[in-house]
């Protein structure tokens, strides 16, 4: 493996009464591609500011190699200093060029004239992502990188960083983001930090690893494993067995709503009984609504039935939040109407969180001070619920101040889950949550009774809850598809263009014309109809060995054996990476002339 360029030995942090974290090594390659896994209040967003430089720790040393250039993307970038966004793209000690800065502002499709005060949070966002890349780093720290973003956004930023030649640490909420690009992980948990030379697509089995080879060193002692210091690790593993059953129950729940529908991609439901009828809780008939010149939507059928999880996808602008609102009520269409069943009683999760007032204590936001809350009935106190939705019991006291941006999302997700309701609404429900309380999320929204209207990018979290997604295209048009975001992508359009700037093409995918009507050499037609199955063969090499790699034991036990496996995953990557960019070359090749 090669020498690290930046790294802690014997790292240590206090927080408040207590060390945060003490003892941890860690160290970054020039080539590393880390996913930043831990619960919220872990020390996650602490951790990237060590690394980065921007805090000193109370122990430990950090070293760097001379000229190293770290750049940290903040959660919350402070633009507020400033008069426009390109006042602050261009700000700081190392500021970017100029005319780097536009390139990449062009590509993410950010003005940068515009007024700090008034840009949104996305704005905020693709600028702060525009200072940090242009800032041309040998190491990105990227806290939460696809907040606020839309889907077309997250997928440039996926390709940027697929074709960065430097070292990331990312964290992220974002699944289908950290499976695309890590191939190693970082696990903060309860003070520790491991490593695994595995990407976040091989992280659950890691983990389960983990747990069992604790266990069974507890067995050896003869020590029972404590429940009030496991009970969270426990009950984590035990729900994501229970999520398994979940999926194959959404799968179900969506080919039995496919059937309900008539020719694939139509928006009306058949009503063909009477059964049919009295589960309709929002009836949506010719609709459309403009906004002066332009239409948000044209012409939408659409019938919202009891049980329903439907989710609305599509770029910032396209009038997700204006069909959510036609939906619930909070605006009349111009033309067409919406039938609303006269028992629905909703409950809105948005993204201000505007519940969470920095003085009130957690006992006051979840229980109004008293010790006890009636969650849909039942009668629970505040300690246990707390439990059930991964808190500690003795944060019960603390002020809602005190928490981690996380943390308060949690503690909102509980407060409204425990009130009576039949139709619940989830604006950008995952951002600020760690991938533990997701699994909790899905868990809730799975076994929730009424109907769930979900606006988010977030594209594993759709294909694990939806049974229904609302894809918007910005032309007026919304797409009715069965299933998730995967099944609503796979009905677009494929776009030659997008296929063509992806650094990474999948190896299966079919050539865009047939090899035999182009004037290829003989050695290039050759690599061009063989080179896909030893990308196939390459990627298969590395998930063997990274599976080896994930014994948490090997390294002590063995570590040549480590070496000898890290360095053959090394080589196998570099392979395909040449491979794919000679089968893309080929590629455009093939296009170009067809």
């Amino acid at each position: 493996m090669a020498a690290p360029i930046l790294a802690f030995e014997d790292l240590g942090v206090i927080q408040g009464s207590g060390w945060l974290f003490r003892h941890l090594d860690v160290f970054i390659g020039p080539r590393d591609r880390l996913a930043l896994i831990g619960r919220n209040g872990a020390g996650k967003t602490t951790f990237l500011k060590l690394l980065a430089g921007r805090i000193d720790a109370d122990e430990g040393r950090r070293t760097i190699v001379p000229g190293t250039n770290v750049v940290l993307l903040e959660q919350d970038p402070d633009v507020s200093r400033f008069a426009t966004l390109a006042d602050y793209v261009l700000s700081g000690d190392r500021p970017p060029e100029p005319h780097e800065a536009e390139a990449i502002a062009g590509q993410l499709g950010i003005d940068l004239s515009r007024e700090a005060a008034t840009a949104s949070g996305g704005e905020r966002r693709r600028a702060a992502i525009v200072r940090a890349l242009a800032q041309e780093p040998d190491v990105l720290l990227l806290d939460e990188p696809t907040n606020h973003l839309d889907i077309h956004a997250i997928e440039w930023l996926e390709s940027w960083l697929g074709r960065f030649n430097g070292a990331f640490v990312v964290i992220s909420h974002d699944r289908t983001f950290l499976t695309r690009l890590t191939r190693q992980t970082l696990w903060l948990d309860r003070g520790q930090v491991r490593r695994a030379e595995v990407g976040f697509g091989g992280f659950d089995a890691w983990t389960e690893q983990v747990y069992a080879e604790e266990e069974r060193n507890a067995q050896r002692l003869d020590a029972k494993l404590k429940i009030e210091e496991h009970w969270l690790q426990r009950g984590v593993t035990g729900r994501r067995r229970r999520n398994q059953g979940r999926l194959a129950k959404l799968h179900e729940m969506r080919a039995q709503r496919a059937a309900m529908m008539g020719p694939q991609g139509a928006a009306a439901l058949a009503l063909g009984n009477d059964d049919t009828k009295s589960k309709v809780v929002i009836d949506v008939e010719h609709v459309s609504k403009s906004f002066g010149d332009r239409t948000v939507i044209r012409d939408l059928n659409l019938r919202v039935t009891r049980g329903d999880r439907i989710g609305i996808v599509g770029q910032n602008g396209a009038g997700k939040t204006t069909l959510l609102r036609l939906l619930t009520g909070e605006l009349e269409p111009d033309a067409g109407k919406v039938k609303r069943a006269k028992t629905l009683d909703g409950i809105v999760i948005d993204q201000q969180r505007k519940l969470m007032a920095p003085e009130k204590r957690v006992r006051e936001v979840l229980a109004d001070g008293g010790d006890w809350i009636d969650v849909l009935g039942v009668r629970k106190h505040v300690h246990g619920y707390l439990k059930e939705f991964l808190f500690d019991p003795s944060i019960a006291e603390a002020k809602i101040g005190s928490l981690s941006g996380g943390e308060r999302s949690r503690l909102l997700l509980a407060r409204e889950f425990a009130r009576h309701s039949n139709l619940l609404i989830l604006d950008e429900p995952t951002n600020d949550l760690d991938l533990e309380t997701l699994d909790l999320l899905q868990e809730v929204i799975s076994d929730y009774d009424g109907t769930v209207l979900i606006v988010s990018h977030d594209r594993d979290f759709l294909d694990r809850t939806v049974t229904v997604t609302l894809g918007l295209d910005g032309s007026g048009k919304v797409d009715v598809v069965p299933g998730g975001y995967a099944d609503w992508e796979s009905k677009r359009a494929p776009k030659v263009e997008k296929r063509a700037a992806t650094s990474k093409p999948s190896p299966t995918a079919e050539p865009p014309a047939r090899p035999g009507r182009v004037k290829l050499s003989y050695k290039d037609q050759r690599d061009f109809e063989l080179l896909p199955k030893r990308i196939d063969q390459l990627d298969a090499q590395v998930a063997e060995n990274e599976a080896k790699l994930a014994d948490p034991g090997l390294y002590s036990r063995d570590p040549a054996m480590f070496a000898r496996l890290s360095a053959a995953i090394d080589a196998a990557r570099a392979e395909k990476e040449v491979a794919e960019m000679r089968w893309l070359e080929l590629a455009e090749q093939v296009e170009a002339a067809a």
